[in-house]
């Protein structure tokens, strides 16, 4: 049971959650308790004394953000635990200790550190098979999201759900914040069609959820699950919430340090590039800063200027944001000069808004544009991440003069549909 408050309209209102044998959230004495600071569920995990993974052979799913509060790796955590019972771990895109590359296949091995066996989740598999979870009880999941719809993590554990739930194993989420927070939600909802391992909800491309959020909103919802809703309803989730964490609360306010959570992703600045640049990198000749000190952040593009390219964004009157150019040392070590985006107002900024336009000025600016006559793989890929084959019919036909503008109220109108649509599933205020 857990104390959930949301304000509408000014008032506030008290709702009760109660889930039983279908989904758990492991609560104090049934109630969310007052604390000190802030807890991840991994510190809620310790405080509790494990008590809830008692007698239970457990795996873990994590990464190299899998830490507690004070920094120790949830492996560590868990391994050294008199109480835990832990006996495989499970890794995702670039492993549990993150020193894999971007999109290629892990193999399974054993963890020198613990000795424990780590099941590859991103190599021959992707979904947990029956018998790398038949030596378990209950699968762990610790996995720190960015809030963006194409962030394999997320994926990876809706496969390791659907697989938990198919297997009749426990799977418990050890909830984290959201870095971008609960209340930015943005970008076109997904379409069936492109659904896959880079974009598995139905969901716009900023969320606006935490990753346990996400989970009690799957197991809940028909049709989410990749597997038959008798299974689905059948199926045990269990999640460990945080403490002292609500939809507001920016990242330095929960007084936690940001450990990478893939090779591009090294910063906080990068976690709020990646939605603001990301997509507008996919085709065409702008770079969004990979092998530079601020990846997503730095923009250059072939046979522009910096002033330029600064003049141009301006120019767009995108509310929040501020350029600075800056000169900065590639991959290779070359010096290059580029626009550096500021956030300069946090609250009035919209995460997807820049990325749009960034493919507006590459229509522009490039002849013939990028988006026509684009071979299939990287046309699909693209629509993977941007998930409207709408925007994408549009941008082929409009050729040089794309205008966002035409779409920004109906995704404006999919976000609102999408909000309400969570809101029983939502745990923090």
């Amino acid at each position: 049971m857990i104390q959930q408050k949301s304000k509408a309209g000014g008032l506030v209102v008290i709702k009760w959650i109660f889930i039983f044998s279908l989904s758990h959230i492991f609560l104090s004495s049934g109630r969310l308790m007052a604390s000190d600071k802030f807890l991840l569920g991994v510190d809620y995990l310790e405080r509790t004394n494990f008590s809830v993974l008692a007698e239970k052979k457990v795996g873990l799913l994590t990464h190299p953000a899998g830490k507690n509060a004070s920094g120790i790796a949830t492996v560590r955590v868990l391994h050294q635990s008199p109480k835990v019972n832990l006996v495989a771990l499970f890794g995702p895109e670039h492993g549990i200790y993150g020193d894999e590359k971007a999109s290629v296949p892990v193999d399974d091995k054993v963890d020198h550190r613990t000795g424990l066996p780590v099941y590859s989740l991103y190599g021959k598999f992707r979904k947990p098979t029956p018998k790398m979870l038949s030596g378990i009880d209950c699968l762990v999941v610790d996995l720190q999201d960015v809030g963006v719809r194409c962030y394999t993590y997320i994926s990876c554990m809706k496969y390791a759900m659907e697989a938990c739930f198919e297997s009749g194993k426990e799977i418990m989420i050890l909830d984290r914040p959201n870095p971008l927070g609960g209340l930015k939600v943005a970008g076109p909802m997904i379409d069936l069609e492109w659904i896959s391992y880079v974009g598995a909800f139905p969901m716009p491309f900023v969320h606006g959820m935490t990753i346990a959020e996400i989970a009690l909103w799957a197991k809940k919802t028909k049709g989410i699950l990749n597997i038959d809703d008798e299974i689905r309803k059948k199926g045990k989730l269990s999640i460990l919430p945080m403490i002292d964490w609500t939809r507001s609360m920016t990242w330095p306010e929960t007084n936690l340090r940001w450990y990478p959570t893939s090779p591009n992703i090294p910063t906080l600045d990068a976690v709020a590039g990646y939605p603001m640049t990301g997509l507008g990198a996919q085709l065409g000749d702008f770079h969004h800063g990979i092998g530079t000190k601020h990846p997503f952040r730095f923009l250059t593009f072939k046979n522009k200027s910096a002033e330029e390219l600064k003049s141009a964004l301006e120019q767009l009157n995108l509310a929040g944001l501020s350029y600075k150019i800056l000169t900065l040392q590639n991959a290779e070590g070359t010096p290059i000069t580029g626009v550096y985006l500021v956030i300069s107002d946090w609250s009035s900024w919209e995460p997807t808004d820049l990325a749009f336009e960034m493919m507006s000025l590459s229509a522009k600016w490039q002849n013939p544009s990028p988006f026509i006559g684009v071979k299939t793989s990287k046309a699909n890929l693209f629509n993977k991440h941007v998930g409207s084959t709408e925007w994408w019919n549009y941008i082929q036909k409009a050729k040089q003069n794309i205008d966002p503008r035409k779409f920004k109220l109906k995704w404006e109108n999919e976000v609102s549909q999408f909000r309400s649509s969570i809101q029983p599933f939502l745990l923090y205020p």
